[in-house]
């Protein structure tokens, strides 16, 4: 089942898997490269400073092997002389440890880049189970790192066997040497077998990353199932989601029945569309659209305006040209100026009528829609917009 489970993972991970694997502490790292970075930087510091290291010996060395009537009559000198050995020790030993880490730091983040998280720290509470844990010891990348670290460090044990071997009679000829001369014999041969051994951890550390990379997002891939469970969790069920898309509509309705008694007129065709419209000379370039709706929301719509008495008129072509190509809160298309112009005048002008302050208006007069713009005269492949849902 393990198997038939691990070959149907063949997608990659997706980002938001990335991301919380990242957040996991899951993210690929090479010990090889870490090592060889480490050492490499230690073995160019111990070059750089061999002049100075070796002065620090030879000094060291006269003062330890120096005694005098002081050392042996007073205990305390000799505690002394170890407390500035020791002093005098990690002025070499700290600054190289220091260097040697930020640059094993630096190499952990060319590979997997910066990532701090304290969960792989915290104690899990699942039980303890042999199975599980023998299983996680056998597995795939555990037995790649066994193997590898096993066959490094094969190959350094000979590496360095066969290097001493060759050098024992150097070695051996140090004692007969003078101080300074040995110092300088002991950091020669030191240094070729430092780099002997770094061009063996380089070329593990070159085959090492990209491995290491390799093996991560084998690990991380997902199956066609995990694949469409998470876009389910991340986009919603289609049940959520419908009913999401309801309530933003009855949302929508209710702004839309709220905002018709502050309308300026409201036009239909009698059974099917209804627009509410609204002009302020000061505030808007262009009438603009509070409301729309079709059959049961038009009917709505007219009640409302009827109530808060709002004129509606009934201009069938201009109320399916806005319908179908105004949006709500925006301003009407420039192509429409001119019939609403015309709906606005009569509306003002029925006001100001039955205000006393004029003669009533005719009937409204034939308006000037583009037959473009109506959808009764639009071909079936191309149907009106429908009612944008908020």
């Amino acid at each position: 089942m393990a198997d038939q489970d691990a070959q149907d993972r063949n997608l990659p991970a997706s980002a938001r898997k990335l991301k919380k694997a990242r957040e996991d502490g899951n993210v690929p790292r090479s010990r090889d490269l870490g090592h060889f970075a480490s050492l490499t930087a230690g073995g160019v510091g111990l070059v750089l400073m061999t002049p100075t290291l070796i002065g620090w010996t030879r000094q060291g060395l006269s003062r330890s092997l120096t005694f005098d009537v002081r050392s042996v009559v007073t205990p305390s000198a000799m505690l002394d002389l170890l407390g500035d050995m020791t002093v005098l020790l990690l002025w070499v030993i700290v600054p190289m440890g220091l260097w040697m880490s930020l640059v094993g730091v630096a190499s952990s983040l060319a590979i997997g880049g910066w990532n701090w998280t304290l969960k792989p720290l915290m104690p899990k509470a699942t039980p303890f189970n042999v199975l599980a844990g023998l299983g996680r010891i056998f597995a795939k990348q555990q037995l790649i790192d066994a193997l590898k670290a096993s066959l490094l460090a094969l190959i350094l044990g000979t590496v360095g066997s066969v290097y001493l071997y060759r050098h024992v009679d150097e070695f051996r000829g140090l004692m007969a040497m003078p101080l300074s001369s040995g110092l300088a014999q002991v950091g020669s041969s030191i240094q070729g077998g430092l780099w002997l051994l770094l061009g063996v951890l380089a070329v593990f550390a070159t085959v090492d990353a990209p491995l290491q990379k390799y093996l991560n997002a084998s690990k991380l891939k997902m199956s066609a199932q995990e694949v469409k469970q998470e876009h389910k969790e991340s986009e919603g069920s289609q049940e959520v989601k419908g009913k999401q898309k309801q309530r933003m509509r009855e949302m929508s309705r209710r702004r839309m029945l709220a905002a018709v008694p502050t309308a300026d007129l409201v036009v239909m065709n009698p059974t099917h569309y209804a627009v509410a419209l609204k002009y302020d000379e000061a505030e808007m370039g262009a009438p603009r659209v509070v409301a729309k709706g079709a059959d049961l929301l038009a009917m709505s719509i007219r009640d409302s305006a009827r109530a808060a008495q709002v004129p509606v008129l009934q201009a069938p072509m201009l109320a399916r040209a806005l319908y179908a190509h105004a949006e709500i809160d925006r301003e009407i298309p420039a192509a429409l100026f001119a019939a609403v112009a015309q709906v606005l005048a009569y509306v003002y002008q029925l006001r100001s009528a039955m205000k006393g302050r004029g003669a009533m208006p005719g009937e409204l007069p034939e308006l000037t829609v583009p037959p473009e713009l109506d959808p009764h005269n639009v071909t079936p492949s191309m149907p009106p917009n429908p009612e944008p849902a908020e």
